[in-house]
């Protein structure tokens, strides 16, 4: 007797064999499958990567907050500075996908390789300066941003720690950004399983002691994370030589290539703008948050947390835009890298949407998870209310946004960012936070005003297609 499978299960078999496919990795040109299966084997590694990244984020501070507020304050004021490297090391990032990606699909995979390696001395060359400044000033930096005796005393071994070894930090964006050009997100999603695994397991063992190993304190959490992800460097570097299903690296290729060196470095500029006129935008906000007082500065970092662990998935989504532009442009394929835009845009959307509405129904209760206090609990809760209104629409300019860096075009969102959130965002809060007394709300309006015009501005900006042109 025949029998015949009932069409839910055929879905649901074939939606798991894509799902195991994204996980485990595969050979698919992203140029010729269906698009809706490319965005699902692109996407779904490169979310479950951002997930374990923010994990890792919070079990890191858990352990740190049991040694003392002037171990988290010393925390706070080394990723000061790290910040300005990681503006680096995504912009970096955003050229090397946009690099790799144009080369792959052109077919030309030994020339995505050569831009691999020279990506990596990219990153060498960045690296040294920056780690010799954090070993032997580690103590006036932190002085420089008033760390405290404690800090002063203890702490610094945590800025050398983690400013000292600032390379694995700037290899595994580099690289993961190598994999994820060529399409071998699932290589990247490993990559950040092995480096962040190991320091959830090291970052207690090492900050309390256990057994022989003694307490190191807040040199043990430096530690904890320059193994964790030094060792993801080094399975790195083993599947760049062994090979991954997009692009291997032969040893007769570690050379230096000028013409490419310079190409990447100029294509990053971009980039690193990009990053360091967003990232400098909410230092003002929270500037600005600060004369208004402490539960403003507290319910807005709530907030904040909150919007950027929801919005992951959204982020993943759009990383896979970038890969499929870039790859798509590169086999002269303008119009399917325009429809893959669109098709992850519609996604991202829906699936904004459904966290505004959260934050719309339950904003009191998401920002009581954090803390007890009510003026805390009322300034995060407004927040993510007003942010409700905006969610959906700052989707599209995260997918747009990937559209222009995935093409190699890393200006235009350069100069998109400086007008909507320096010259209108920044000023437009001090003046209805300070000038017209609305306090937090006033910075919370801003934020919604800038966030929906930029939205709207570059999703616009994208349908005219001169992202299309863009060289690389």
């Amino acid at each position: 007797m025949q029998t015949t499978q009932s069409p839910e299960i055929t879905v649901s078999h074939s939606l798991w064999r894509e799902l195991r496919d994204a996980i485990r990795g595969t050979e698919a040109d992203y140029t010729k499958i269906p698009l809706r299966r490319a965005v699902l084997l692109l996407a779904v590694p490169m979310v479950l990567e951002l997930v374990l990244e923010s994990t890792f984020a919070v079990v890191d501070i858990y352990f740190v907050a049991t040694l003392g507020p002037s171990a988290v304050a010393t925390v706070g004021l080394t990723e000061s500075y790290l910040f300005l490297l990681y503006a680096v090391a995504m912009g970096l990032a955003m050229a090397v996908t946009a690099v790799i990606a144009r080369r792959i699909g052109e077919g030309k995979k030994e020339e995505a390789a050569i831009s691999a390696v020279q990506a990596i001395f990219v990153a060498l060359l960045v690296a040294l300066p920056v780690a010799v400044v954090g070993i032997v000033y580690a103590k006036d930096l932190l002085r420089l941003m008033g760390a405290d005796a404690w800090a002063l005393a203890h702490g610094y071994r945590y800025t050398q720690w983690m400013l000292g070894g600032n390379l694995v930090i700037l290899l595994l964006f580099v690289i993961n950004a190598v994999f994820r050009g060529a399409g071998d997100a699932a290589i990247s999603m490993r990559v950040l399983w092995l480096a962040n695994g190991l320091n959830i397991l090291l970052c207690p063992l090492l900050i309390l002691g256990y057994g022989p190993v003694p307490a190191l304190g807040i040199e043990g959490a430096a530690m904890a994370t320059n193994i964790g992800r030094g060792c993801g460097v080094l399975f790195q570097l083993w599947m760049l030589l062994r090979g991954g299903k997009h692009i291997r690296v032969l040893v007769s290729q570690i050379a230096v290539h000028g013409e490419v060196l310079w190409n990447i470095v100029r294509t990053s500029l971009g980039g690193i703008g990009q990053m360091i006129v967003a990232m400098t935008a909410w230092i003002f906000l929270m500037r600005i948050l600060a004369d208004i007082g402490s539960a403003a500065v507290a319910g807005a970092t709530i907030a904040i947390r909150l919007m950027m662990f929801t919005m992951t998935p959204a982020w993943g989504m759009s990383n896979a835009a970038a890969t499929l532009v870039g790859q798509n442009l590169g086999a002269n394929e303008p119009g399917r890298a325009e429809a893959a835009v669109w098709h992850i845009g519609w996604y991202n959307m829906g699936y904004l949407l459904v966290i505004a509405a959260c934050f719309f129904l339950f904003p009191q209760q998401l920002v009581s998870f954090f803390t007890h206090d009510p003026a805390v609990i009322k300034v995060g809760a407004e927040w993510l209310r007003i942010l409700s209104y905006s969610l959906y629409v700052y989707g599209w300019w995260m997918v747009s946004v990937q559209a222009f860096n995935g093409a190699g075009d890393t200006v235009t969102p350069t100069r998109i960012n400086l007008v909507f959130f320096w010259l209108i965002q920044i000023p437009l809060a001090w003046l209805l936070a300070l000038h017209f007394d609305w306090k937090e709300t006033g910075v919370f309006w801003a934020a919604f005003v800038s966030e929906t015009s930029v939205g709207l501005f570059t999703l616009w900006l994208f349908s005219r297609g001169s992202w299309k042109t863009a060289k690389v």
